[in-house]
């Protein structure tokens, strides 16, 4: 059985603590190692052909064309050295993830306690130059001869900090995994490695991701036509009635609508054109999808906050050009924020690893925050913290809704009359009338957010918060029929209704 060590030998004597990666490439590039060995090749190549080798039994390695051709020094060179071999992986010890990242750690860091298939690292040298973002990948095949499961293409990224070396990263490396091999295609040439028993999402598979992919696409279809439809509503009461809460309701449904549209939209591209690179398109659609999404939220929080005036300052509110601010603070923070993301180029092209029930991995991309972007986890941690922040404050102001009912339903004891049925009977009305306002501001302030929680508990929390947030701009459009049924059953009846569902409407919507 060959050794750890293949090939180096006396070259990898010299211990290279804080750039392994670096260390072993000018040793290996200029090393002669003693003998012949099946598992280290150094030769030229045609740069007009494609490079295959072959380490042993166990590892191919394919080298296009249009990356040998990169890696020339000169534009007249036929031919370019290239070099190929393996390593022991206990050379490279991964440095400990920090608690805070000032984009020091890799967009796709993978934890260190996951071990190297067979121990052993790939190396691919060609030329002097380097090369990388290429548009025609390289792949790597490693022999997977003890048919382990969940693993990962990698490659070495340095840290060049004192008393730090590197950590395993997919960033540009996609998985593509049969009964027998691991193949790597990554557009980029260095010290490569396949990560086993990964941490990945096991909850959801190939097929199920399908049929989350069709509920959304659907739900999201669904979703812009209603949200439209609720705008329209909205403009149109707003004319007989031109009330603050009808305005911010149709501020919410423009902005669903245009979160649903930009998604829609998004995915349609990638479809449609499946282009390598990112393009000036991709990355303004991915723009409009997070600010968006953005608008969306800010304009839930407004929501809550026009709730939080009519329950708890009820008297003696009055704020000049009440809508236009709130219009400024709705659409004016996201649009800044993503300015300032688009600028330090946060979007592109997103890629996504799905693995199914066969150990298979396969890839999703959509027009959102580009993989390739060191920062991205930043901005996503900014969106999810402001999304949290939004679905706790709504929740809270919520529950002062549901208290309120309960203290109304408290102050109508003494007006119920004495007949016990017709009692019993108004009772049971009103819970039901109670229960559907509850709903219908639970949606209206976006609390099937909170429900993403759940994606990281159960297969069912997934689909349950797939479904409802897709279907968000028809629980909208629910809500505002709801709005005009009970505003015209309010202009057509003479007596005043004491019930809480119409004093929580009225104050809703005043």
């Amino acid at each position: 059985m060959v050794t750890a060590a293949l090939v180096l030998h006396d070259s990898l004597d010299k211990i290279c603590k804080t750039s392994p990666g670096r260390c072993y490439e000018d040793e290996i590039t200029t090393c002669s190692p003693r003998g012949r060995s099946s598992l280290f090749f150094r030769s030229k190549v045609n740069l007009s052909e494609q490079a295959e080798v072959k380490l042993g039994l166990a590892y191919r390695v394919q080298v296009p064309s249009s990356a040998l051709q990169r890696s020339r020094r000169v534009q007249s060179d036929d031919t370019v050295m290239m070099v190929v071999t393996m390593i022991n992986s206990s050379f490279f010890p991964p440095t400990p993830r920090r608690s805070r990242s000032r984009g020091l750690i890799s967009q796709h860091p993978v934890s260190i306690q996951q071990t190297v298939l067979g121990d052993r690292v790939l190396f691919v040298k060609v030329g002097s130059q380097s090369v990388s973002n290429l548009t025609e990948r390289v792949q790597l095949i490693f022999n997977n001869e003890k048919m382990v499961k969940n693993g990962r293409c990698v490659f070495w990224r340095e840290l060049h900090l004192m008393n730090e070396t590197g950590q395993w990263s997919t960033e540009g490396c996609n998985t593509i995994t049969t009964r027998e091999e691991y193949i790597c295609s990554c557009n980029h040439l260095s010290f490569f490695a396949v990560l086993v028993n990964p941490e990945l999402n096991s909850k959801v598979d190939e097929r199920n991701a399908a049929s989350l992919t069709y509920i959304t696409y659907i739900g999201s279809a669904l979703s812009a036509l209603f949200a439209f439809g609720s705008l329209i509503i909205y403009v149109a009461l707003c004319r007989r009635r031109p009330e603050k809460a009808l305005g911010i309701h149709m501020q919410l449904s423009g902005a669903l609508l245009c979160l649903h549209l930009s998604f829609l939209s998004c995915n349609l591209w990638i479809f449609l054109l499946n282009e390598k690179e990112d393009s000036w398109v991709c990355r303004g659609l991915g723009l409009f999808l997070h600010w968006s999404l953005l608008a969306t939220l800010t304009w839930v929080a407004l929501e809550g906050f026009h709730l939080y005036l009519l329950l708890i300052r009820v008297f003696n509110i009055y704020v000049r050009r009440y809508l236009l601010k709130l219009c400024i603070v709705g659409w004016g923070l996201p649009t800044f924020f993503v300015v300032i993301c688009g600028i330090l180029g946060v979007y592109g092209k997103y890629t996504m690893e799905i693995r199914d029930s066969n150990n298979h991995t396969s890839t999703s991309q959509i027009c959102w925050m580009s993989s390739e972007f060191q920062q991205r986890r930043l901005v996503m941690y900014i969106t999810l913290a402001f999304l949290c922040l939004v679905v706790l404050y709504n929740f809270c102001m919520l529950l002062l809704v549901v208290f309120k009912i309960w203290g109304l339903r408290a102050g109508r004891k003494d007006y119920e009359c004495s007949d016990w049925k017709k009692t019993h009977k108004e009772r049971g009305t009103s819970l039901w009338k109670d229960c559907a306002t509850v709903l219908g501001l639970s949606c209206v302030l976006g609390l099937p957010w909170g429900l993403a929680s759940l994606t990281y508990a159960t297969l069912p929390g997934i689909y349950l918060f797939t479904i409802l947030n897709s279907l968000q701009g028809v629980f909208m459009f629910l809500w505002s029929v709801a709005l005009t049924c009970k505003s015209k059953s309010g202009n057509n009846s003479s007596v005043p209704d004491p019930s809480s569902q119409k004093m929580m409407t009225t104050s809703f919507n005043n």
